[in-house]
């Protein structure tokens, strides 16, 4: 029997091509809520499956990612 939750098995799937909304917020590392925010916004493609289920492309995650980053300026 699986025991582990779906959201910590993500990263051991590299091949997926559609994760959950748990899946990708895990793979960003930010809170699921968050992830819904992006979904809602725009600014995170997804594709919602009849009522309730929602899946974001692991591309798409990934030129989210390419496109969202900014330098960070150093701590002073």
């Amino acid at each position: 029997m699986d025991t582990q939750a779906p959201e910590t098995r993500a990263h051991e799937e590299p091949g997926k091509a559609w994760l959950t909304v748990p899946e990708a917020a895990e793979e960003l590392r930010i809170p699921r809520t968050r992830c819904y925010e992006l979904i809602q916004r725009g600014e995170l493609p997804a594709v919602r499956i009849g009522e309730r289920s929602i899946r974001v492309n692991r591309a798409e995650l990934e030129r989210f990612l390419l496109e969202s980053r900014r330098i960070a300026s150093p701590a002073k």
